[in-house]
Formats: C-alpha cells, sequence, structure tokens
C-alpha cells in the first residue's frame, strides 16, 4: 500500500513562507502527475498546484505567482513552496495524484496532511 507523508508545515506570518514535502513511496511515482490539496475548516478540499511526470505545472488562480510546485522523482518527493502567505491559506495541505479529467479523483489514499496556519 502507498504511503503518503507530507511534512513542512507550521505557524506563519502573513507575508511568510513555507516549503512543504511529500514523501511518496510507489515504485512508479515518476510516471505520475502529482499534486498538492488543501482543506480549510468547513470547506471541501482543493486542489492548488499539480506538476506532470515532465514538470508542466499548473495552479489554482487563488495560489498562483505565489505558490510553486517541484518535483524529484529520483527521490519520490513533491514540494510546495508558499510565498507570500495569507489567512486564507490556512489550511491542511495533501499531496496525491490526481486523476480523471477534472483531476476529480486521486489515485492513492490520503495521507495524514501538514498543517499550515497563517496568523499574526
Amino acid at each position: 500500500q502507498v504511503q503518503l507523508v507530507e511534512s513542512g508545515g507550521g505557524l506563519v506570518q502573513p507575508g511568510g513562507s513555507l516549503r512543504l514535502s511529500c514523501a511518496a513511496s510507489d515504485t512508479s511515482f515518476s510516471t505520475y502527475a502529482m499534486g498538492w490539496y488543501r482543506q480549510a475548516p468547513g470547506k471541501q478540499r482543493e486542489l492548488v498546484a499539480t506538476v506532470t511526470s515532465g514538470a508542466d505545472t499548473n495552479y489554482a488562480d487563488s495560489v498562483k505567482g505565489r505558490f510553486t510546485i517541484s518535483r524529484d522523482n529520483a527521490k519520490k518527493m513533491v514540494y510546495l513552496q508558499m510565498n507570500s502567505l495569507t489567512f486564507e491559506d490556512t489550511a491542511v495541505y495533501y499531496c496525491n495524484a490526481p486523476l480523471g479529467p477534472r483531476n476529480t479523483l486521486v489515485l492513492w489514499s490520503w495521507g495524514q496532511g501538514t498543517q499550515v496556519t497563517v496568523s499574526s
């Protein structure tokens, strides 16, 4: 069973930065697109950034220009560099492999996520 382990979250002031990491145990990791998702209290989980197996990236409008997704296939890791954080970025962040024509499905079971709290 594939495990996803997210880390790097924490408490940060508005305007600050964090770098999230996700380790995946699937040996075919390099063949999958990967995504970062987040779920704020009382809201549905949303996909905020994706990176294809070829390293093409895409971002939700809410994070475009502030977040950068990257991957290291040799290490089976995916990263999310988050800059200029705002209160609205407060959420639990998860990684997974998006599936389906609108990326509405995921390949693996969810990990425990990592909490990001933006507060002054």
